[in-house]
């Protein structure tokens, strides 16, 4: 289901937006590809399910570092979840068709926040999107530089958002190396974060701040 954006700045009723066979071969790509190679190759510890909201819209956050990313953390939250992808990605034989069957819509370079958030708030037929803090992948899977543009997607959408961190995904391509290595992999769902009332400077940053905040301390607590 898809949402449109009423006056207040919130989600009105949902519309209709993914077909069914579109979530059929969602499904069937989640569990015939992603989760034996999350689970199987990679040997993915999994933590937090059980505080993914079961219903209603909401924006997941997380660290990036590999192309795997997205695949794992939609497999890892049990809910179908959309995520920003560069628009030139669409244009890539084979690779175009399978990210948007996965839920990715594109966002234009250089279009800035309010180009992002036009396309985020108009994935929510996915239950939940996805952006990663950053905006870009990082060499050692931690958030450096994080944007203000996901708390200002929660904040006009008026949606919780949920911080998730992806341990071990760093090291899933190494130096001189074209192919993934079976490196183990951690998945930690945190608790929710209320979104920012006003998309003031000052409450963007604070709750970005308290994103990176939560990711890192997820990270730092390995693979017990």
């Amino acid at each position: 289901m898809d949402s449109e954006i009423n006056h207040s700045g919130g989600l009105s009723a949902p519309r209709p937006r993914e077909t069914s066979l579109n979530l059929a071969l969602y499904r069937g790509l989640k569990w015939g590809v992603v989760r034996p190679l999350l689970h199987g190759l990679f040997q993915a510890r999994v933590y937090g399910q059980e505080l993914v909201p079961t219903q209603g819209p909401a924006l997941v956050v997380s660290n990036h570092a590999s192309y795997f990313d997205p695949p794992f953390l939609s497999c890892a939250m049990a809910r179908p979840v959309a995520f920003m992808a560069k628009e030139e990605l669409f244009n890539v034989p084979l690779l175009g068709p399978a990210i948007r069957l996965y839920g990715a819509y594109p966002v234009k370079r250089g279009s800035g926040d309010r180009g992002a958030l036009r396309a985020a708030l108009t994935a929510w037929g996915w239950l939940v999107s996805g952006v990663f803090l950053e905006g870009t992948r990082t060499e050692d899977g931690r958030i450096h530089q994080p944007k203000l543009g996901a708390a200002m997607i929660a904040g006009k959408a008026q949606v919780p958002i949920i911080p998730v961190s992806l341990g071990g995904v760093e090291q899933i391509f190494q130096p001189g190396s074209p192919w993934p290595h079976p490196v183990p992999l951690t998945i930690r769902i945190g608790k929710t974060i209320a979104p920012p009332v006003k998309n003031k400077k000052p409450e963007l940053e604070a709750v970005t701040k308290a994103c990176q905040a939560q990711i890192h301390q997820m990270l730092d607590l390995g693979r017990n």
